[in-house]
């Protein structure tokens, strides 16, 4: 999966040399995460080795969601007459606690948007191992979904429960993926689309998780229907309004 012209990042590349020689496989985590902050969800092992496994090709891909994010949703702001302001940072971290959030400390095996800090924060470590063992279309979900909680707070929407709020958010990064990609901004590669289904599944809630509880994101079908809902019928299908 690509993007035209991606941007790198030399400090990501050397926090990322660092992980590299100490990452491990992806293991489970914790599924929850409270809003605020708001998570991805955290995948379980068991995925097979998918072949672009080097750091250089992992700056490459979170930096194309990232700028891919970004101008994908500068257009849609633009095109509704509103003014877009893109989330103040991403950050990769390696240790639990290194990075907070409105006071609570970020685990590791996640990644959130932080909204009193107007941030993404993921665990680099972690997403280097879901990007080799699931594939670089994982990168573009996790940043798709995270960046879609930072429009969720751009345009004050708000849920009852945790797990509308991160089903909506699939929606989003689904719309935004799929829309780009009609658009020509990022291209897909051969198993791309059985990527984003294999990263749904990992992050997905354990079978037995309350839908009602707090930090539930959803079972495999809910996520997997809600992303490409947005994946093939845009915005639309993510009731933002």
């Amino acid at each position: 999966m690509a993007r035209l012209q991606p941007h790198q990042k030399l400090g990501l590349l050397a926090v990322l040399v660092v992980a590299a020689a100490c990452a491990l496989p992806a293991k489970p985590g914790s599924n929850g995460g409270s809003n605020p902050p708001t998570t991805t969800g955290s995948p379980t092992a068991g995925s097979t080795l998918e072949g672009t496994t080097t750091v250089e090709e992992f700056v490459s891909d979170i930096q194309g969601a990232v700028g891919s994010a970004e101008d994908y949703w500068t257009s849609a702001f633009r095109a509704s007459g509103l003014t877009f302001v893109p989330i103040g940072r991403v950050t990769p971290y390696q240790r639990a606690g290194e990075q907070v959030c409105g006071g609570s400390l970020i685990p590791v095996n996640n990644a959130v948007y932080c909204p009193q800090g107007d941030f993404i924060a993921y665990d680099v470590r972690w997403a280097l191992a879901s990007f080799r063992t699931i594939g670089d279309a994982f990168l573009y979900f996790l940043i798709g979904h995270e960046y879609a909680h930072g429009i969720q707070a751009r345009l004050h929407i708000t849920h009852a429960f945790t797990i509308e709020h991160e089903l909506q958010a699939d929606c989003m990064a689904g719309a935004y993926l799929g829309d780009s990609v009609r658009s020509r901004e990022i291209t897909l590669d051969t198993g791309d689309l059985d990527e984003f289904q294999a990263g749904l599944a990992a992050v997905a809630d354990d079978p037995n998780q309350p839908w009602f509880a707090e930090g539930s994101h959803g079972s495999i079908s809910q996520r997997t229907n809600a992303f490409f809902a947005g994946y093939q019928n845009s915005l639309a299908a993510c009731q933002l309004s």
